[in-house]
């Protein structure tokens, strides 16, 4: 690639997760179930596997980015609500309605400035406003991060369920036990297996109103800073996965291979759902044809551990999101 920038980005890579509990369903009496979905493979047959909710990944992506905002809240300012971690963000329209004080006659492109202006989450994110001080309305933030769900891979995930106990200093007490001040037994799942990971990083979209068609330009809206956060803070995702249990199962996250595709143009970065043997060699070829289109377009680097798709990403992290003409 001739360029430094980075249109897009896409990781499509198998990660080996063991005894972890990241996304379950809810519980049922004292078992809690862990989250499982029916996929079609490229044959056409039906599986029942394991998997981790695109939603928890997202969640996971952006408490480390809003950690990473708040030591460098110059150039990454937070809106009130993600400050606090709050997920309603710009929606509950407190903010916009100190911005906009009429906002019956506020326009949608303006609002969507606004949202860019005000927060990297909400930028990064996306984000649905419903309403502006106590006026409905509703304006939609498209995210530029994107997360599919984690799938596990066919014959390569199971489940087992663990017996725990909570421990109180007599147990033959069992007095209040709808409270919970009792002794309780509850069963855990502990999931393990080798699942199908795809994610992608619109670069091009960071700072840009998708209404106006334009960039927005203001001192809060460093384009560079954001797009280096959002890399940085998609490595935090993979060191650190910040999910459901993971306060007594942290994952052991024994391997992670996969590739890398990044687009210098406005072509999109390939991806294919490891759920496929060969996702490695048709992205290989896709970019291949892509680039007869636009030359040095598409750029693929393969990794086979954590530790290359680290190296990977901080290479690009120092690259330029790229813009719009």
């Amino acid at each position: 690639m001739t360029s430094q920038t980075i249109s897009s980005i896409a990781i499509s890579g198998e990660i080996t997760l063991n005894l972890h509990s990241l996304n379950n369903e809810g519980g049922e009496g004292n078992q809690i179930v862990t989250r499982q979905l029916t996929i079609v493979d490229k044959n056409g047959e039906e599986h029942t596997v394991n998997g981790i909710s695109g939603d928890m990944f997202k969640h996971i992506h952006a408490g480390h980015l809003v950690n990473l905002a708040k030591e460098k809240s110059e150039q990454l300012p937070l809106c009130r609500n993600c400050q606090e971690f709050n997920a309603n963000r710009l929606s509950d329209g407190r903010e916009l309605g100190e911005r906009f004080k009429t906002p019956k006659e506020t326009k949608d492109r303006e609002v969507v400035d606004a949202i860019i202006d005000t927060c990297v989450i909400d930028d990064l994110h996306g984000v649905l406003i419903t309403s502006i001080g106590s006026t409905n309305k509703n304006v939609p933030r498209k995210s530029v991060m994107e997360f599919a769900w984690t799938v596990g891979i066919p014959g390569k995930t199971n489940t087992e369920s663990y017996l725990h106990a909570k421990f109180v200093p007599d147990p033959t007490d069992v007095r209040g036990e709808a409270g919970n001040s009792g002794q309780n037994l509850f069963h855990r799942p502990a999931n393990h297996g080798v699942y199908a990971f795809v994610c992608s990083l619109d670069a091009y979209r960071i700072g840009y109103n998708d209404i106006t068609r334009k960039y927005v330009e203001a001192d809060s809206v460093d384009r560079q800073e954001r797009y280096k956060a959002a890399v940085q803070s998609l490595i935090s995702t993979f060191l650190n996965p910040r999910g459901a249990m993971t306060s007594s199962q942290k994952p052991h996250i024994t391997d992670f291979k996969g590739v890398v595709s990044v687009s210098s143009r406005s072509l999109p970065a390939p991806t294919i759902s490891p759920l496929n043997d060969d996702y490695r060699e048709q992205i290989d070829k896709i970019s291949q044809e892509l680039n007869k289109l636009e030359p040095d377009a598409i750029r693929t680097m393969r990794f086979e551990n954590l530790g290359e798709l680290a190296e990977i990403l901080v290479e690009i992290a120092g690259y330029e999101p790229y813009e719009l003409g």
